[in-house]
């Protein structure tokens, strides 16, 4: 049976461009308008503004090895700032509606394993380098190379993949799902709620925000998700004024003192490229292998998030092909750079750009307004960020509805397709890691195929990727046979 050329049904193209700015995005022919960009953009936003909270609270709370932390206001204008400047240009040169913004998990481990390590001027080098060699891949065609080189399955299998992944962060940022505090006593490792039941008035504002969120899908109603988001977003401002509640996580729905801060821009330019290579106690062996973890889950989780933004919005060519991917990783490795140099860690594309794609977004127009809020959030932030998760949350797992339904394009009948996607699939939510399903899927693919004596039919690039893999899978064995510190 041949494998299905297409992973989504393409938008119908609209009537001719009417003005400029509809021809250079190309808002028509791909059949979207500019209410539904603007829409989309707004909602791509709310989605992802949660980054201009917790990466000050992740990177802020950490210690580099003289015990130095980095200054809390400072840390949000340098998200905020990176965050604005790269999806910008993510939306004209990439035109594509893709955000960009500190990583997370990149983040984390730049916070708790490498600043403990040397100082967070050569952390931030390192960050820098990564993304220097990121691009230098991009600019040899090899990473496009072995984007192209994945087979349409597979492509399949990680968006779906990706859309379990992001249902699962909606559950857990909204606290419908949560981990068993004493979970060596059990074999348990989540449960629902906090407690094992659902309780407390942020938790009814997440399930009234996914049958609402649903609701409006079903009825096809424009601006679904957006609506959603603004309603229960005022619908927890409300019962955050009158209920007694602890705590709404990291956002509280209440109206701010102020409305205007103005913004630090102190971190910037505070990075060392090479500092870490004569950092006291580190060793060569430790920063080449910490340089590749970031190269390697900064490749693959942006690779996944095209593929999967691509895929959803009906922008993969017959071939399975994103347009314009050159620029777009391109400017994936400059926000990389970009980030490093302003202290506010790797800067990649955001799988929950998901969401505007699910409100109509499909240029890169949507990314203007998502940038050009973030931009006002430098002055704006106490305003902007009011948004609880428990109210964005359900857009998330709406989207991930709608990524899910691409697993019909999966033959399931092949065992040598079927049992690689299904790993991808599975591992990228349960390990909260989309390069660990992308490389799971992939090693499966390359032994499966080669057992079924059909080896010949890998691409020597999925031969090197996952022998790539296999070494980020044993990483700590490797570094203890080095004798890394």
């Amino acid at each position: 049976m041949s494998e299905p050329q297409q992973v989504t049904d393409r938008p119908a193209a609209g009537p001719p461009p009417a003005h400029s700015v509809d021809r250079f995005f190309r808002i028509s022919e791909r059949g979207s308008t500019l209410g539904r960009e603007i829409r989309g953009g707004f909602a791509t936003f709310f989605t992802m503004a949660y980054i201009l909270v917790l990466n000050p609270i992740i990177l802020g709370s950490a210690k580099d090895i003289s015990g130095h932390q980095l200054d809390a206001v400072q840390l949000t204008t340098a998200t905020a700032l990176v965050a604005a400047v790269m999806t910008i240009i993510m939306g004209v040169a990439g035109n594509l509606p893709l955000a960009l913004a500190a990583g997370l998990g990149l983040n984390a481990v730049l916070a708790f394993q490498i600043a403990p390590l040397m100082s967070w001027d050569d952390a931030m080098g390192l960050i820098v380098l990564e993304g220097l060699l990121i691009c230098l891949l991009v600019v040899t065609g090899l990473r496009e190379a072995v984007m192209h080189a994945i087979p349409q399955p597979l492509k399949q299998a990680i968006s779906v993949g990706i859309g379990l992944f992001i249902a699962f962060i909606g559950f857990v940022d909204a606290g419908f799902v949560s981990r068993i505090p004493d979970a060596a006593n059990t074999t348990v490792p989540v449960q629902l709620g906090g407690t094992g039941t659902l309780t407390g008035w942020p938790i009814l504002v997440f399930c009234l925000g996914v049958l609402l969120t649903v609701a409006l899908l079903a009825r096809k109603v424009k601006g679904a998700i957006l609506i959603s988001i603004v309603t229960m977003t005022a619908v927890a401002i409300v019962i955050n004024a009158t209920a007694d509640i602890k705590s709404w996580g990291l956002t509280t729905p209440s109206w701010p003192d102020r409305i205007v801060d103005a913004p630090d821009f102190g971190l910037l330019g505070d990075f060392d490229l090479f500092g870490a290579f004569s950092a006291p106690g580190v060793g060569v062996v430790t920063v080449v292998l910490l340089v590749f973890t970031l190269i390697l889950s900064d490749f693959f989780d942006t690779m996944g998030t095209v593929v999967g933004i691509s895929a959803e919005a009906g922008l993969l060519d017959e071939e399975g092909k994103v347009p314009n991917l050159g620029r777009v990783l391109l400017i994936d490795g400059a926000a990389a750079v970009a980030g490093g140099a302003a202290s506010a860690s790797s800067a990649t594309s955001y799988i929950e750009s998901a969401a505007g794609v699910g409100e109509g977004a499909r240029t890169g127009f949507s990314n203007l307004v998502t940038g050009g809020l973030f931009a006002l959030a430098l002055f704006l932030t106490p305003l902007l960020t009011i948004v609880p998760l428990q109210a964005a949350a359900p857009a998330l797992v709406a989207v991930g509805f709608l990524m899910m339904t691409q697993v019909k394009h999966i033959d399931w009948d092949r065992y040598d397709i079927a049992v690689p996607a299904f790993l991808t699939i599975a591992v990228m939510p349960f390990t909260y890691s989309i390069t660990n399903g992308i490389g799971a899927g992939f090693l499966a693919y390359v032994v499966i195929k080669t057992v079924l004596g059909k080896a010949r039919e890998v691409h020597w690039l999925l031969w090197a990727t996952s022998a790539l893999f296999l070494v980020y899978f044993a990483i700590d064995p490797i570094e203890q046979l080095l004798g890394a510190k």
